[in-house]
């Protein structure tokens, strides 16, 4: 269950056949996003358990959520644009229902994040869905 954005993500990088260009592109939709103003760069909007510092501030919009994010690491926010393509726009229940680390593996990014990014990457799912939960409550 991926959003347009996301399997078109996953079409591009089946396109890419060195990862190389794939962490590129991934790096390339992190320069995409509006960075976040400083003043939402503040403890409660930081995800902990990430190498870089990390910021998501969601949004719920006429039941659907959305999020902002933003990273010192110009991976970590290419990151958050891939995961911002998996729940951006989703109805409150389906963002629960996302299967991300299932979605994730489409894109090899289990094999090819050292550790750290993993656990990052990790902690940001985990803060999305905990987000959308307690939206929900």
């Amino acid at each position: 269950m991926a959003t347009p954005a996301f399997e078109e993500i996953a079409e591009t990088f089946e396109f890419l056949d060195e990862w190389e260009d794939r962490y590129r592109h991934v790096i390339e939709m992190g320069r995409a996003l509006e960075p976040l103003d400083a003043s939402l760069k503040v403890p409660a909007t930081k995800v902990e358990g990430c190498a870089s510092q990390v910021w998501l501030v969601p949004t719920l919009e006429h039941g659907r959520f959305d999020f902002r994010g933003d990273s010192d690491a110009m991976i970590v926010k290419g990151l958050i644009a891939v995961l911002h393509a998996l729940y951006a726009g989703l109805p409150l229940d389906e963002v629960r229902a996302v299967d991300a680390p299932a979605e994730l593996r489409r894109l090899g990014l289990d094999e090819h994040l050292s550790s750290q990014r993993s656990n990052g990457l990790r902690a940001m799912v985990e803060r999305i869905r905990a987000t959308a939960e307690k939206a929900e409550a």
